[in-house]
């Protein structure tokens, strides 16, 4: 019965593995403050009818930095490129295209492209992308201003939020280059073969889709499920 049950579940793409009740209460927590003092800002900048627009995207990115910080959707150049280069696209389709359907279509398309491009993939970003054609008289006034106010001050506040928010508890890293580092770890010999740096990159550029997941997460599943210590490759090394 727990195999069928399980099975069923990994159907519908839910993750089983257990996380803590204080984890779930600081990544609320997280997400409270953020959102309060953003929704504050953009109100103060651009009125109540145009924040109402705006703040969702900041939303799901609320939910990236704060639930997940580990994440790579929801690091600090996905964050700041994905909803500025969105917004970007965005106000351009609604000044170029008539159309609002084709404008709104193609802001998300072409939003999606830019950010792989840049290698900034923030899936909020498609949100700022077409709030820009579909938020009505009072966001398509602002024009290319909405880059600014309110989409790079949300940014930038966020940001901040979630870089000293979590780095008031040890284990959340964000950015992730502030994990602890294990360069100095060195391997045993337990049996098991040594994986390369150069071994994940490989792998990973077999998988032609984006996959959530950076060398470093790997080594470091690799070195729980087989209790072994593994060296982690130094930044400079990333491709």
């Amino acid at each position: 019965m727990d195999s069928s049950k399980n099975r069923f579940f990994s159907y519908l793409g839910i993750d089983l593995k257990r996380v803590s009740h204080r984890e779930k209460i600081i990544s609320a927590c997280g997400g409270f403050i953020g959102i309060f003092c953003v929704y504050i800002i953009t109100q103060t900048l651009v009125g109540a009818e145009a924040a109402i627009i705006i703040v969702p995207s900041m939303g799901a990115t609320a939910v990236l930095v704060f639930a997940v910080p580990h994440s790579t959707l929801g690091q600090v150049w996905n964050v700041l490129g994905g909803h500025l280069l969105s917004a970007t696209v965005g106000v351009l389709c609604a000044l170029l295209i008539a159309n609002q359907l084709l404008a709104a279509a193609a802001s998300v398309g072409m939003a999606i492209a830019v950010m792989y491009y840049a290698r900034c993939i923030h899936p909020p970003g498609g949100a700022t992308a077409l709030a820009a054609v579909v938020g009505g008289a009072s966001v398509q006034s602002l024009g290319f201003e909405y880059l600014i106010t309110p989409v790079a001050i949300n940014v930038i506040v966020i940001l901040a939020i979630a870089i000293g928010f979590n780095a008031l508890f040890e284990w959340r890293r964000y950015p992730a280059c502030l994990a602890k580092d294990s360069n100095d770890s060195q391997p045993v010999d337990d049996g098991y073969a040594p994986i390369e740096h150069a071994d994940l990159v490989y792998a990973l550029s077999q998988i032609d889709t984006f996959i959530d997941v950076t060398e470093n997460d790997l080594l470091q599943i690799y070195q729980l499920a087989t209790g072994r210590e593994v060296r982690m490759p130094q930044d400079s090394e990333s491709s």
